[in-house]
């Protein structure tokens, strides 16, 4: 534990959610089951195994001797949650969480939960991606995206920072799509993007009647048992995309997985939609560092073929 507490006398105080540790990267022997995320102005120690007394108490003073150096009179607010056989225990353990809870990426600023649950409602590692789809957004003007598995819709945020003219939004949780939906009140978007709570595999005629689209972002879950399990049904998904593509148009296609490496997601595409061309994986952010690449999030870029020439 002791690279994890290094890290903690070195932290800068953090001005936009991010991480600040990731044992989970496998960089810091004996630390694979820790990372440390920054939710301003909340700390949040994850641990994938159950720490004892002793050694939260060791973090607790860690984190409260640096934070009295790097924000002299503010109270320290941290959480932990212990993810373990399939259970979740969460605990305030320092000050408090402020509700509504907002914090700040690049700009934008999203709702967030970190008393219940699993999901926090922004995904740190998918940074990179998010600015990507608002760089693309603003070197496409008047883009036309959907945003498939949209959770809390916080990459339709990024496309209309980026000056998208509309975003779907699509997801099965009518609690991610309500959050979504606060997420744009937040960054004054209303107007240009609508929300469906529906199961996509069910909803295809209506996403279809809605395109066709210049870019499409898949980012689903691994595993949700009665809703997507990456192995059986990315290769389903992945044959439809054709269809829903203006020429030239982009795809973001996400997993996070560690079992499955990019080559798995490159073969499906390849089986299922072979006309979409691969054009670069994103990079994580810097912080997700990861001993094995192919472990890590993957995010792919696709391009549908253009109009042949005349």
């Amino acid at each position: 534990m002791q690279a994890l507490l290094d890290a903690i006398a070195r932290a800068d105080k953090p001005a936009e959610a991010s991480r600040l540790f990731h044992g989970r990267g496998g960089l810091y022997p004996g630390c694979e089951h820790l990372a440390l995320d920054a939710y301003p102005p909340v700390w949040l120690l994850t641990s994938f195994q159950p720490l004892g007394e002793d050694e939260l108490d060791q973090i607790q003073a860690a984190l409260a001797r640096r934070w009295n150096e790097i924000a002299p009179g503010e109270p320290l607010n941290w959480v932990y949650q212990c993810r373990f056989e399939g259970r979740t225990d969460t605990r305030l353990m320092a000050g408090s969480v402020p509700e509504p809870h907002v914090v700040n990426e690049r700009g934008a600023r999203y709702l967030v939960h970190l008393l219940r649950g699993q999901n926090h409602g922004l995904f740190l590692d998918m940074a990179e991606g998010r600015a990507w789809v608002r760089d693309h957004a603003a070197s496409h003007p008047r883009l036309k995206m959907l945003n498939l598995f949209a959770y809390t819709c916080a990459f339709s945020v990024a496309a209309l920072q980026g000056g998208a003219r509309q975003v779907v939004n699509l997801d099965m949780s009518a609690g991610a799509i309500a959050t979504g939906q606060q997420n744009h009140a937040l960054n004054d978007l209303r107007g240009r993007a609508s929300f469906l709570s529906h199961d996509l595999f069910k909803t295809w005629g209506k996403i279809t009647r809605g395109g066709p689209y210049d870019l499409i972002v898949v980012d689903p879950p691994s595993y949700q048992k009665g809703s997507f399990v990456a192995s059986q049904d990315y290769r389903k998904l992945m044959r439809r995309l054709p269809d829903l593509l203006i020429p030239g148009a982009r795809v973001l296609i996400c997993l996070n997985a560690p079992e499955l490496s990019p080559t798995f997601l490159r073969e499906q595409m390849q089986e299922a939609a072979p006309e979409l061309v691969f054009e670069q994986r994103l990079p994580n952010p810097a912080a997700f560092a990861d001993i094995s690449p192919d472990r890590a999030l993957k995010v792919l870029v696709y391009r549908a073929p253009d109009l042949p020439s005349p």
